[in-house]
């Protein structure tokens, strides 16, 4: 099905290549889609529901039909789109969704029950019986549910990651992006050109027009040579543009690696693109027309045919008809003869159509069925006097053209309908500084491509400062547009609007029926669009028919969401780097690596990863190394890295006020230069977070919150301040990963930092619950005198890069001092020998009055959560409330999450009295210690409880003491 002299492959570079398992050949430049139809196969895979027989539509990344699987084993990768896949050597291809093989699918007797599977019959069938919907349904319809399958295995292939940031991002690179890029780049802007072809160009590759004089690839591959020898330009091909984001922000998929047998480079790259300024040039997509058995191998989108004659040198048949409701019909069927392939006949819809010499042009003809299960053998026209057959192999059928306006919709915008190309167009400023030119404008020719492309560039440049230089338009066609609607061609049987899916357009008109007006929930209930081609090729067709059948017009109608993706992104490129590692990304302090030199293991807490102990030489368990760092901190000085403590930095003229809603006690009164300690409640009473806040200025306050809440607590007060307080003047950031801080503990504490400090610490201007500037070694930074020990402490943050550098310089003046690094295991018993609580404490079910903090809200000033936490039941004594735990019987072990129960009481359910929170082995108390909380418990203290683990099947004899265990007076940490 070659086309001599015909197309820009490379008929020098013979490709070899299998498609379930049967050999063929192609060459350099080929992709799989246009081997195949160079190779004469016509059938590429099974349809969803039905299993129909189903051929190659459509020539880029909107194809429903021809997805395949590429490899096997760990490298098997499913769901590839052949018209998007290069040609290489050895490229293997299976064929998907069909048992036991392509050619003969046992599931095609699905087609046969189609008059049973109509839009919604899931919803409808498989709520009765009830029972069977478990044992039977389900498994089911998972079984029989996906296109491709993984293989199960360890992803064997690497993937990246990468920042880009730019002034000027094009997207897609036909004419209107070639002279956005072009005018940007000599103006001496810095400019990302991304295509997700891997030949740019766009539809020039594919048409036969002139430009300037020169074949339109030419004059592109011209105009590329001058942006590649520039520096501040950069070519981004097989780069696909999936998403707007905020502030200037896209995504974007690079396939590095697809086109070539596997290798060491990454197979994707996820890009995070910045850009200052967008220009939207991604051009538009044909779509099809509905009518009987338009789904048949064979029936393709005329630009498609046009593409395969013109860019690979393919005819996609021997007898090739073309059906059209518009101009752009006419150059498939003369691009074709000029190439030498049969033109059977033109049907155009309209009446007025052009004439085109040399082609038989049937006029107010509409094509309304065709035959050939397998492969198209002819089509039946319908005419003022009646039907006939046409035999044909292909058919190119053109029913207007869709803008690729998706990323445009991206931030919940909507497109408007224009009546002048029957689609619907994008509206300035959906996207900030985002603007959509040429045919992805709805501007469909050539001359006026490059138009919109400079103007584009022009306004661009002014916004961004630069000055435009002098960009002269190059002639090209500018033939008008003109189209008479023609969604769908009445009559019986079913005409396939969404392929990939099997939704008709008898579908679309029962949903309709049942009530499903709306465009989404029509989208829902017939599954219309939800395929992995996002509807790109159905969606308009499908709300024109709502329209139609629900009596409006289809502006009223309107569209479904376009969300990003805009093609299928594999997780793994999103998550590059963390394959094997869960879904939880891994954030570590800036003492990581310090801390791994000790021989420190890590433990997760919230998404950290933080040191357990730190073993000394002739320990042997983490117990004995607990322990150690215990005794040290309380004898001499310890040194914990405490940077992911969540630090939300607060200013503007109301941060006082602010504060005081959303803490129980008031901060407005607080000086600066002093910290206080800060209980924060849910609206419904229960303790969200606690944590210290320092007053760094008159309107300036640093919170911190728990390790684990931080990213809760941000998004708190962020509901508080757009929600609940809007007229407050204050503005937050989250500077936790901004600052490295590091708690210095213990009785040598103070002659550690003197040591180490620009200028020594005096006393009295270092009181308890102080904070202010120092200086280390001449870097500036923060000192907070605040204890999580109990102990004479200080915390000291430093901006982060110095976060390792400073960690080395405390771990070795505390080692002169007899002192060293504590971990995770002894904060944890530092912290319960002082009854200090964290979020094993406030789990979400305990309130202040719980945690013995009832006092901290204010009975002054209103707060979030006070009234509801003032409830009967929430401040009942007889609430499970927090105690300490020793214990004194035989058993000497206490268990975390383990049960309280009366002495003589049987333990079950309904003898319960409370359960313990935290567990530790106290060495400078010599025995375990527990915090718990106990029905009644600040009253019951010198009592005595069995505590029952019925996992570990444990019981004990504990008292309730009180929860600060180690220096009730604080005098320790105050002196």
């Amino acid at each position: 099905m070659r086309l001599a002299n015909r197309g820009m492959v490379d008929r020098n570079a013979p490709v070899t290549f299998t498609f379930d398992g049967v050999g063929h050949s192609g060459f350099e430049g080929d992709t799989l889609a246009s081997a195949l139809l160079a190779n004469g196969v016509r059938l590429v895979g099974r349809s969803f529901k039905y299993h129909r027989p189903r051929g190659i539509l459509t020539a880029g990344s909107e194809e429903p039909n021809a997805l395949v699987t590429l490899g096997s084993g760990a490298r098997q990768d499913p769901n590839v789109r052949a018209t998007q896949q290069e040609l290489y050597e050895g490229l293997a291809a299976q064929s998907q969704n069909r048992w036991p093989s392509l050619d003969w699918d046992l599931l095609a007797l699905n087609d046969l029950a189609a008059p049973f599977f109509g839009a919604g019959f899931y919803y409808k069938t498989f709520m009765w019986p009830k029972a069977f919907w478990e044992k039977l349904y389900e498994p089911a319809i998972r079984r029989a549910a996906g296109l491709g399958a993984l293989s199960g295995l360890n992803n064997a292939d690497t993937y990246e990651r990468a920042f880009a940031f730019c002034d000027l991002l094009v997207i897609g690179s036909g004419p209107a992006g070639l002279m956005a890029a072009l005018g940007a780049a000599r103006a001496g802007a810095d400019v990302i050109l991304a295509e997700e072809d891997f030949r740019m160009g766009g539809r020039l590759l594919a048409e036969t027009h002139e430009v300037d004089g020169k074949p339109g690839h030419l004059w592109a591959a011209g105009l590329l040579d001058e942006l590649a020898s520039m520096d501040n330009v950069r070519l981004m091909t097989r780069t696909t543009v999936t998403g707007a984001y905020d502030q200037g922000t896209y995504g974007a998929l690079e396939r590095v690696s697809h086109h070539v047998p596997r290798s060491r480079a990454p197979l994707e790259c996820f890009w995070r693109i910045v850009a200052k300024r967008a220009i939207l040039a991604a051009g538009a997509l044909e779509r099809p027309v509905a009518f009987r058995n338009n789904d048949r191998p064979g029936i393709m989108t005329a630009s498609a045919v046009r593409a395969y004659a013109n860019r690979w040198g393919v005819s996609p048949g021997k007898a090739v008809s073309v059906f059209t409701n518009n101009d752009d019909g006419y150059r498939t069927a003369r691009d074709l003869v000029a190439a030498g392939v049969h033109v059977a006949a033109l049907i155009d819809s309209r009446h007025d159509g052009p004439d085109l010499p040399g082609v038989h042009v049937i006029k107010g003809a509409q094509v309304c069925d065709a035959a050939g299960r397998k492969g198209l053998e002819s089509i039946t026209i319908r005419t003022h006097r009646g039907e006939e057959k046409l035999l044909t192999d292909c058919l190119a059928m053109s029913g207007g053209w869709n803008p690729t306006l998706h990323l445009t919709c991206h931030m919940n915008g909507r497109p408007a309908w224009r009546e002048d190309i029957q689609g619907f167009a994008p509206v300035p400023g959906m996207i900030p500084g985002l603007q959509a030119v040429g045919a992805c404008n709805g501007s469909f020719s050539t001359a006026a491509c490059l138009r919109e492309g400079a103007e584009a560039a022009e306004d661009a440049l002014e916004a961004l400062g630069f000055k435009p230089a002098a960009l002269e338009l190059p002639q090209a066609e500018d033939d008008p547009f003109r189209i008479a609607p023609l969604w769908s061609v009445e009559g019986k049987g079913r005409a396939w609007l969404d392929f990939q899916n099997d939704v008709t357009v008898k579908d679309v008109k029962q949903a309709a029926v049942e009530n499903f007006r709306s465009v989404e929930h029509m989208k829902r209930y017939t599954t219309q669009g939800m395929a992995t081609d996002q509807g790109k090729n159905s969606n308009v067709a499908a709300l024109a028919v709502l329209a139609d059948v629900t009596g409006r017009a289809i502006p009223e109608t309107g569209t479904t969401t376009f969300r990003p993706p805009f093609v299928p992104v594999s997780i793994a490129a999103m998550g590059a780097g963390a394959q094997g590692k869960g879904f939880a990304p891994q954030r570590f302090t800036t003492s990581h690596k310090a801390s791994i030199e000790r021989g420190a293991p890590m433990i997760e807490a919230g998404l950290w990863y933080r040191p357990s102990y730190f073993p000394a030489p002739g320990e042997s368990n983490w117990r004995q190394a607990c322990d150690r760092e215990v005794k040290m901190v309380r004898e001499t000085v310890g040194i914990c890295d405490v940077s992911t403590l969540g630090k939300i930095d607060i200013q503007g003229p109301d941060a006082a006020a602010f504060l005081d809603f959303v803490y129980t006690n008031t901060f407005s009164t607080l000086k600066v230069g002093r910290t206080r300690y800060g209980l924060m409640l849910r609206e419904d009473g229960f303790v969200m977070d606690d944590g210290t806040c320092a007053r760094l200025g008159e309107t300036h306050f640093l919170m911190t919150t728990t390790t684990a809440a931080a990213g809760e607590v941000m998004r708190h007060l962020e509901f508080v301040h757009q929600c609940l307080r809007p007229e407050l003047d204050v503005v937050f950031t989250s500077v936790t990963e901004q600052w490295a801080q590091f708690a210095v503990a213990g009785p040598k504490s103070r002659d550690l930092l003197d040591a180490l400090l620009d200028k020594p610490l005096n006393g009295p201007d270092w009181p308890f619950m102080a904070c202010g500037p120092v200086t280390v070694m001449g870097v500036k930074a923060r000192l907070f005198r605040i204890s999580f020990s109990g102990e004479h402490a200080y915390e000291l943050a430093v901006p982060a890069r110095y976060g390792d550098a400073l960690f080395r310089e405390l771990l070795a003046r505390a080692g002169a001092l007899g002192g060293g690094p504590y971990g995770m295991e002894a904060l944890n018993v530092l912290r319960i020998e002082k009854g200090f609580i964290t979020h094993s404490e406030i789990h979400g079910r305990t309130t202040a009055y719980d945690v013995g903090l009832g006092k901290m809200v204010s009975e002054k000033k209103d707060c979030i959560g006070k009234t509801m936490s003032e409830r009967d039941g929430l401040i009942d004594p007889m609430r499970e409330r927090l105690v300490g735990l020793k214990p004194v019987g035989a058993v000497k072990q206490v268990i975390a999450g383990a049960h309280l129960f009366e002495v003589d009481d049987a333990p079950v359910r309904e003898n319960d009295k409370g359960y313990v929170t935290s567990v530790c082995y106290s060495p400078t108390l010599g025995h375990m210690l527990a915090l718990a909380f106990l029905k009644n418990g600040p009253e019951r203290i010198g009592e005595r409880v069995k505590m029952v683990d019925h996992v570990r099947k444990i019981e004990a004899l504990c008292e309730v003491v009180h929860p600060i265990a180690f220096d009730p007076e604080g005098g320790r940490m105050r002196d």
